[in-house]
């Protein structure tokens, strides 16, 4: 039996296609707007069907961690209206980031269902340093473009946090890392990271929130509050009079796991990582469902299809077929990062938490900022650059006063 290293030298030397025939097209095409996402469409699609046929290993060997499997295009046939003729896909760690979409409850054809059954839609959301990001055309995985030193950083800690996603079975308030690619389009390269959303599928979020646990500059500018919807900070949330109402059992249970993660990220030496907190309120969705189907026959026929949602004619995903929910119901296999709202609550809400970012090093950089911060702020200023250890401690102490 071939072992794991082997399977994984096999899939790091992937063959270069050279003006390849490829007779699926006639059946999938990658239509997207943008041609790198068509790339990424194309590049999950064929890295999936090729690890349906790798045989799972017993265990992931320490060569698992940096092998990767690649393909370059050259295929004339393709029309550039929807597709570029030249190109190349790298998949970093396949097996390893198999065996985490099965840890989170991730079958593997869905995920590639997901990612290309239609394209990925373009997000508002800008992240640090300009990083893109799309989401999954049934909004289920957010795809954010990376770094080469964040693809150096995933590297760093990616044996450590697969070992802490297998001890804590994959119950989690981290980022779910469930693949990373390296995208080459005319010369130009682009790293992307899937991560499962943090927010749901189908219930809106009308209030969210990055919070550090720090007060320093740490509020929504203008620009940001002018947006759809903004991403608020920890004095937003703090002027907001702004509570997180959940029961005892869940209070407990999420406290647990966020003490187990920080001190993970501390041990890993990250910080300046946030809980993102999305809001939806019940009642509130309840009256817009109401008012757009009484709005929805006059739509009809002025659409001008700028709006892309579910694709027309779509198979259904074996995921969707389940029994439809009510009002703020979800389903907490697929929302996992969901929380409903207590019963003695103002109003009726679910609550999307969990902690993303956390590809931040503490390093010289960083050390040099804490100092500046301090020298401009005082030594008792809470600002966001602080060591890893009171990183940790700070944003633990600080989500533990916003939930009542």
């Amino acid at each position: 039996m071939a072992s794991a290293a082997s399977i994984a030298a096999s899939i790091a030397s992937k063959t270069k296609t050279k003006k390849k025939h490829f007779v699926a097209q006639k059946v999938k095409l990658f239509r997207a707007s943008d041609p790198l996402l068509s790339v990424l469409m194309w590049g999950v699609n064929h890295s999936i069907n090729e690890l349906s046929h790798v045989q799972i290993p017993i265990m992931l060997m320490p060569d698992d961690f940096k092998a990767y499997s690649k393909i370059k295009v050259d295929n004339h046939l393709f029309n550039k209206e929807n597709m570029p003729s030249h190109f190349k896909f790298k998949e970093y760690c396949p097996l390893v980031f198999r065996n985490l979409r099965e840890r989170f409850g991730i079958d593997d054809q869905d995920f590639s269902n997901s990612l290309t059954r239609s394209a990925p839609l373009n997000s508002e959301a800008q992240g640090r340093s300009g990083a893109r990001f799309h989401t999954s055309y049934d909004k289920r995985y957010v795809i954010k473009t990376i770094s080469s030193e964040d693809v150096a950083e995933m590297h760093n800690i990616l044996k450590k946090y697969h070992q802490f996603i297998v001890e804590c079975h994959g119950n989690t308030l981290l980022p779910q890392f469930l693949g990373m690619y390296r995208l080459t389009v005319d010369g130009d390269e682009t790293y992307m990271i899937v991560t499962r959303n943090v927010f749901s599928h189908r219930l809106s979020v009308y209030k969210k929130y990055d919070l550090k646990g720090s007060t320093v500059a740490r509020e929504a500018s203008d620009k940001e509050k002018a947006k759809e919807l903004p991403t608020y900070k920890d004095n937003d949330f703090i002027n907001d009079g702004q509570k997180i109402y959940i029961d005892g059992e869940n209070k407990k249970l999420f406290l647990e796991k966020l003490r187990k993660d920080v001190e993970f990220l501390a041990q890993l030496k990250l910080m300046d990582y946030s809980l993102l907190v999305g809001i939806h309120d019940v009642e509130r969705a309840e009256q817009e469902e109401v008012e757009s189907e009484d709005n929805e026959a006059e739509e009809e026929g002025e659409s001008d299809g700028g709006v892309i949602g579910t694709p027309p004619d779509s198979p259904s995903n074996t995921l969707d077929s389940t029994k439809p929910l009510s009002p703020g119901e979800f389903d907490p296999t697929i929302d996992v990062y969901a929380i409903k709202s207590n019963d003695g609550a103002p109003r009726k809400e679910v609550y999307f938490m969990a902690i993303i970012d956390i590809l931040q090093h503490y390093d010289a950089k960083k050390k040099a900022a804490h100092a500046a911060k301090t020298v401009k702020h005082g030594a008792g200023a809470e600002i966001s650059t602080v060591n890893p250890e009171q990183y940790s401690k700070r944003f633990y102490d600080f989500i533990t006063t916003i939930l009542s």
